[in-house]
């Protein structure tokens, strides 16, 4: 392959993988803001959510985030996932709601 053409494949892979560094190079899940709660919702409370990837990150990692999250006198309750590439990056890219719902005494 001539020098010209190596140099211009090599400008290529680095210009196709230069969009990919800006979606997010973390895979860890992390807090994120949570879907807006619908009118006449029948999950009353504050909401939290989390950025997550679900191929290598457990419900449990996810729920266990959610719940730091919450205040200490509530509790996380999954409510829906959604998938926003606008809302979570590429690599973590589903992004789990939850309501904080008040523990039963």
């Amino acid at each position: 392959m001539p020098r010209t053409m190596r140099s211009g494949a090599i400008a290529l892979v680095l210009a196709a993988a230069l969009p990919l560094a800006g979606c997010g190079a973390e895979f860890e899940p992390y807090l994120t803001g949570p879907l807006a709660a619908a009118e006449g919702v029948k999950e009353p409370g504050p909401r939290v959510a989390v950025c997550y990837n679900a191929l290598w990150t457990s419900k449990a990692r996810v729920a266990e985030l959610a719940q730091q999250g919450c205040a200490a006198d509530r509790i996380a309750k999954p409510i829906e996932t959604d998938w926003h590439v606008q809302t979570c990056p590429l690599l973590v890219p589903a992004r789990a709601n939850f309501v904080c719902a008040p523990k039963k005494a």
